[in-house]
C-alpha cells in the first residue's frame, strides 16, 4: 500500500460504477486525491480521442456539485474524511497537474477506449507513477455517465444507477431537469 495515490474523473454523475473506481484507488493508498477533471468551462478543451467530452451536454454539474457528490458517496462508503482531499485536476493542462496534486503520488486510472490510453500514455511521459487499475473494452465497460444523462433526458429511471446520497443531491438540485434543458438547446 502506498501512502498517497491520485484517481481522477469528471463524475459527471457519479454514478454505482465511479464509487467502485474510486473504492478500488482507495483500497491501494493511505490516502487518496480525488482529482475532478474539467473543474470549469476555461479549464476544458475539445480532445480528439473523445470530442463530446468537452461538450456543455456532457459537463452539467458544477465542480463544487461534483465535490459534495463525491465526498458524500464516500462517506457513505465509510471512508474517513481525513484519508481523502477531492481537489480540481485539469486533465487537459499537463503544465497545472503540480499545482493541484502531488506528482510523487501514484497516478490510478482505467482504461476503455482511446483516451484512456492516452491519459496513460501523458501521465507515463510526464515521468507518473501510474497503475492501471482495470483495462476493459468499451463494449465491457459497465454503467456510464452519457447512458445516465440520457436516461435523465428522457425521463426514464436513472435512480437505480447512483449511490443513494447521489440519488438526493440530483435530485435536490433538478439536475434531470437541467439535462433535459440542455439537450433542448443542444
Amino acid at each position: 500500500m502506498v501512502d498517497t495515490g491520485v484517481i481522477h474523473g469528471r463524475f459527471q454523475v457519479l454514478h454505482n460504477d465511479h464509487l467502485k473506481y474510486l473504492l478500488a484507488g482507495k483500497e491501494r493508498c493511505h490516502h487518496l486525491v480525488v482529482g475532478i477533471t474539467n473543474p470549469d468551462p476555461n479549464l476544458t478543451l475539445p480532445e480528439a480521442s473523445d470530442a463530446e467530452r468537452s461538450s456543455p451536454l456532457s459537463n452539467p454539474l458544477t465542480y463544487y456539485e461534483r465535490l459534495i457528490l463525491i465526498r458524500e458517496a464516500l462517506r457513505e462508503a465509510r471512508i474517513d474524511l481525513e484519508s481523502f482531499s477531492i481537489v480540481p485536476f485539469p486533465i487537459n493542462h499537463p503544465e497545472l497537474y503540480g499545482h493541484y496534486v502531488p506528482l510523487d503520488a501514484t497516478f490510478y486510472l482505467t482504461i476503455y477506449d482511446a483516451w484512456g490510453r492516452r491519459k496513460l500514455e501523458r501521465f507515463r511521459d510526464m515521468g507518473l507513477k501510474t497503475e492501471v487499475l482495470w483495462e476493459r473494452s468499451y463494449a465491457e465497460k459497465g454503467l456510464s455517465g452519457t447512458v445516465i444523462r440520457l436516461l435523465m433526458a428522457g425521463g426514464e429511471p436513472w435512480e437505480h444507477t447512483v449511490p443513494p446520497s447521489s440519488r438526493r443531491w440530483l435530485q435536490k438540485w433538478k439536475v434531470p431537469e437541467r439535462i433535459r434543458m440542455l439537450k433542448g438547446m443542444a
